[in-house]
């Protein structure tokens, strides 16, 4: 099992902060360090200093970092065009040496479109204009050199298109897919993606997710196995109760909403639930850090947990 970390900057961090927890993540012994792709704060926090651009981000920590992957969950299909998009990502890629990993879903956050002059269009047209983009990207990347690339979508149109730049990874980058939808994202995940990812749910319907999606490559022709599974979860460990507690009160959450609902505990209790989420066919694990400040967390992480996983 691999763990990652997982990060939401927009609710108040700045790319210091961001590399301390990058360095940390690599000086631990973690296999990547992630990060959301919002544009607007969630919830009862100021979000100072304010949000930053994922992509913009993860290009400066890819020249300070040397071993750990990069990534996203997930950049919004609503955020950037395609081509633009992949041009983007190989720079980063290249940028790492090959470390780079695209999430990339339909966004779903109105307040950050709206507060930022993004068009957000339906759930249907955000599927469609996902699909479209999943088929650009990967087409662009996987173009060989030399040639040319063109699409004729409902949302987008290329003509004679370089395909360049190429990433750093051949054929391409990973390509991330999540959520739980019950029709369409099992079918692109099955289509695209080289990791479906559940986040935020209990075991049960991760479990379930993940039969739909096997469900999927065996319609489509692809094996079940030759698709990563994840999972993402809100993670706060404590030594005994009272710096569980600490570390909830610094998130604004209850300690048995997190037992309840994420990766709560002391490390063996972590350990025991992330094992129930491998017995389902989970590899990776997104641990989502709340608290950017806490390295100590981290530090407490990766002694008593990460060598029992």
């Amino acid at each position: 099992m691999l763990l990652r970390i997982f990060t939401e900057p927009q609710q108040g961090a700045g790319y210091e902060t961001l590399l301390r927890v990058a360095k940390a993540t690599e000086e631990y012994g973690f296999d990547a360090f992630f990060r959301s792709d919002h544009y607007l704060k969630m919830g009862d926090v100021s979000g100072l200093p304010g949000p930053s651009d994922a992509w913009i981000t993860l290009a400066g920590l890819a020249r300070e970092t040397r071993r750990i992957r990069l990534g996203t969950l997930v950049t919004a299909a609503t955020f950037r065009l395609p081509g633009p998009l992949a041009i983007s990502v190989a720079g980063v890629d290249e940028m790492s040496g090959g470390r780079v990993e695209l999430g990339l879903g339909t966004g779903w956050y109105d307040g950050e479109h709206t507060a930022y002059g993004i068009p957000f269009p339906g759930l249907a047209e955000r599927f469609d204009r996902l699909e479209e983009q999943l088929a650009i990207v990967t087409g662009l990347w996987e173009t060989p050199e030399n040639k040319t690339f063109d699409f004729q979508g409902t949302h987008y149109q290329l003509t004679d298109s370089p395909a360049l730049p190429k990433p750093a990874q051949r054929p391409r980058p990973p390509i991330i897919i999540g959520g739980v939808g019950a029709k369409r994202t099992p079918r692109l995940a099955a289509r695209y993606a080289d990791e479906y990812n559940v986040p935020f749910h209990s075991v049960a319907d991760t479990g379930a997710a993940y039969e739909r999606v096997r469900a999927a490559c065996e319609s489509d022709g692809r094996k079940p196995g030759d698709i990563v599974l994840s999972a993402a979860q809100v993670v706060c460990c404590g030594r005994d109760e009272a710096e569980l507690s600490r570390r909830a009160d610094a998130i604004g959450r209850s300690v048995e909403d997190l037992r309840a609902n994420g990766l709560a505990g002391t490390p063996a209790e972590i350990v025991d639930k992330i094992g129930r989420f491998g017995e389902l066919g989970a590899a990776r694990i997104y641990l989502q850090t709340l608290d950017l400040e806490d390295l100590d967390h981290l530090e407490l992480l990766a002694s008593d947990v990460l060598p029992q996983v």
